[in-house]
């Protein structure tokens, strides 16, 4: 037969017409003189009503068959369903194949292990929660390609064999047979690629761009995973910004329906950890940090010391809840941040009551009730470090526990902000040095030029990320398109000219003949369509992703190879 409609697309519109479909069989019920069908195709689910099934073949789940039918109005509508005001009354059917049972019921709703569905992905495919996350991931494509290309940017490919190069994770290598010992590294980004299309004069560049990272991975994370990248010369931050924002508006008009304001917020880098306590902050809650430094020195506590920053926030409503066993497990969520523990002053009864209390005495509990607004019920948890970022990503880590816990976040709703000013360099503690906050090639702002040599410390830089929900959704910078402040910055970073030569020469010989500026950004998509179809796993966006073991359950990989392969790549393997 040949199919004339797709399931999903059916409705009241073709009542009376006779129809053919194709799809797999979801559900059915004998009813002994009525059968009924739920025929599933990647379009949706419609219902096949068949009199007499016995003179019709047998179906099971997943049987994949062909029907004839006329559409009929149902009796009762199904709301729940996209079809759910017709049937197909059918008058033939054939079985193009039969399928065994499955290991796991084929729906939305599945109970099944993710390991269990990530070894049998072709079948979790067919659900229809994951299929409209793939249509999700390809609209956002399709519409990134579409604005970038009314806004003359030019879509390029970029090697996939690099040489591997110090961009903060590690690389994949991949050995060359005709270069015996010598590696390939597999691009954690397409950065120095794009920036040289800049030398080359292509002047805006696009690409849906595959990066490898051999990191630890997490729920938002894969070792394999997609930029959408952008690089384009002559334009400012601000015309940057401005551009990525036409794209993010109609990105979440057509796939969400919901209209973004613009222009964004922009938060600058320090005043997101003071407040938030993350360079990604979700401002959809309050519970912002506050600083007490200099009221919280005035009490009696031993384990303050002299360098140390005293920052907190306060929770409403939780005094009832706040025993001494949660202090308990909060103190150890606190070393997780190194920080020693988290304190805690209840407001109770006009007082306040807790462990800490007794280091405060009256006249310093009316001021902090006073400045931190306290209400009866409130707590104000608290702790202390010499170190800006540690104090801040702590507290920051105790006000997404609590959003969590209380449940502060409010649902369908997204948040959208731009965090700039980030500094150059992060100092690695212990250590006299700095490392790139972003990557070698970022630019520093040009008030800042002169600090350079004095203050690296206090150098921001033209980088900016999009934080979407808490999420850092893309990020990038202004680039350093100077030949002589590029080298200033390699040997700021710790790297001889040796090391940049065999680096980097290649990349930065380009900068001596006429660099235009530039600069870009990248979006995750894997992100980007994980906020766009509501949930917290870029696994349920991805086709076919690897566990939080970097493993593909479907295919086994990675898994050893022939020794044959090995000897043509001159390689030896040593047992652990």
């Amino acid at each position: 037969m040949q199919r004339s409609h797709f399931n999903g697309t059916l409705s009241l519109a073709e009542l009376g017409q006779t129809v053919t479909l194709k799809g797999w069989v979801a559900k059915y019920r004998n009813l002994g003189s009525l059968l009924f069908i739920d025929l599933r195709d990647s379009s949706g689910i419609v219902q096949l009503t068949i009199d007499h099934p016995e003179n019709f073949p047998d179906v099971r789940n997943e049987y994949v068959i062909e029907v004839e039918g006329k559409v009929a109005k149902k009796d009762v509508p199904n709301p729940r369903l996209k079809t759910g005001e017709i049937e197909i009354l059918v008058s033939k059917m054939n079985v193009i194949n039969k399928a065994e049972l499955t290991p796991f019921i084929i729906a939305d709703q599945s109970d099944a292990l993710e390991d269990t569905r990530l070894q049998y992905r072709y079948l979790d495919l067919r659900r229809p929660c994951l299929l409209h996350n793939l249509r999700i991931r390809a609209q956002i494509c399709s519409i990134f390609r579409s604005y970038f290309d009314a806004h003359h940017f030019l879509e390029v490919e970029t090697p996939i064999l690099n040489l591997s190069s110090p961009e903060g994770a590690r690389d994949y290598l991949v050995p060359s047979r005709v270069h015996p010992g010598s590696f390939y590294a597999l691009p954690q980004s397409p950065q120095l690629w794009k920036q040289l299309l800049m030398v080359g004069g292509v002047e805006r560049y696009y690409q849906v761009a595959k990066c490898f990272r051999d990191e630890d991975l997490r729920a938002d994370r894969q070792p394999e995973f997609t930029q959408l990248d952008l690089e384009c010369s002559f334009l400012s931050q601000d015309e940057i910004l401005t551009l990525m924002e036409g794209f993010l508006k109609r990105l979440f008009k057509e796939i969400r329906g919901v209209d973004i304001v613009t222009p964004l917020r922009r938060i600058k880098y320090w005043d997101a950890l003071d407040t938030y306590g993350s360079d990604k902050p979700d401002t959809r809650y309050d519970l912002k940090i506050r600083d007490v430094t200099a009221l919280l020195k005035k009490s009696s506590f031993p384990g303050f010391g002299e360098a140390d920053m005293v920052k907190g926030i306060v929770v409403p409503g939780v005094a009832a809840q706040t025993s001494r066993k949660v202090l308990d497990e909060l103190t150890l969520e606190a070393k997780k941040w190194r920080l020693k523990a988290y304190y805690c002053l209840k407001c109770e009864g006009g007082a306040l009551t807790g462990p800490f209390a007794k280091f405060v005495d009256e006249a310093l509990a009316k001021e902090l009730i006073a400045e931190l607004s306290l209400q009866e019920g409130d707590v104000f948890f608290f702790s202390s470090s010499d170190n800006r970022r540690i104090i801040d990503f702590g507290m920051g880590g105790l006000r997404t526990y609590y959003a969590k816990k209380l449940n502060l976040v409010p649902e369908n709703t997204f948040d959208l902000l731009w965090v700039i000013d980030f500094p150059m360099f992060t100092p690695v503690e212990g250590e006299n040095r700095v490392v790139a906050e972003h990557h070698p090639f970022t630019r520093p702002r040009d008030e800042d030029l002169p600090l350079l040599d004095t203050k690296p410390e206090e150098v921001l830089a033209y980088a900016y990320d999009i934080v979407i929900n808490g999420y850092e959704a893309g990020g990038g910078t202004l680039r350093i398109y100077d030949h002589d402040i590029q080298w200033k910055i390699f040997r700021m970073l710790g790297l001889s000219e040796e090391e940049v030569a065999q680096k980097f020469g290649w990349f930065v010989d380009a900068f001596r003949y006429g660099t235009p500026p530039h600069g870009g950004l990248a979006f995750g998509l894997d992100r980007l369509a994980m906020i766009l179809a509501g949930t917290e796993n870029i696994r349920d966006v991805t086709a076919f992703p690897k566990n939080l073991q970097a493993s593909d359950p479907t295919s086994k990989a990675p898994q050893p190879v022939d020794p044959k392969q090995l000897e043509d790549l001159f390689i030896e393997v040593k047992s652990e």
